[in-house]
């Protein structure tokens, strides 16, 4: 059995996300580097990752916002995040290919629950693709509406989670 452990990054780990992300996710809706590097240093605490015997498989990574406008491209780069403010939007659930399968995404979003409670978050929200919807309710995310975002060319789905 592997040992998995969790923790935040350093932007030393932004290359092995970024190659996570552009394995996982198909064409324009992988972030670029640069917004990985963006999200690891400036909100650090919103960003897990999950590691299989000291290699990084998978992460989480978000944004808070007072409002959250789920079509909003610009906060993708953290334009208008405020680490304070009440509401979490996930940016990114990923894990490697080499690594799908095995439970690790269920893993570290229930991680990244308890760390947003800890913070006191009151809500997270994220978009996924339809078949990820099914995933997201066993978790307890509430299906909110079809999405106008249009990122990646993709159809995408908006949920939340009450804290």
């Amino acid at each position: 059995m592997s040992s998995l452990q969790f923790r935040t990054p350093s932007l030393e780990d932004a290359s092995r996300c970024h190659a996570i992300e552009i394995g996982a996710y198909e064409g324009d809706e992988a972030a670029t580097l640069e917004k990985i590097q963006t999200r690891i240093s400036q909100y650090p605490q919103g960003f897990l990752l999950l590691e299989s015997d000291g290699e990084i498989v998978g992460f989480i990574n978000s944004g808070c916002a007072h409002q959250v406008v789920m079509s909003d491209e610009a906060f993708k780069e953290l334009v208008g995040h405020d680490p304070d403010a009440p509401n979490v939007v996930i940016m990114s659930v990923v894990v490697d290919p080499a690594y799908q399968g095995q439970g690790h995404a269920k893993r570290l979003m229930e991680a990244f629950i308890l760390r947003m409670k800890a913070c006191a978050k009151q809500t997270i929200h994220l978009m996924c693709k339809e078949q990820h919807v099914p995933l997201y309710r066993k978790l307890g995310y509430q299906y909110v509406q079809p999405s106008p975002s249009e990122h990646g060319g993709m159809a995408w789905h908006e949920m939340v989670m009450v804290l």
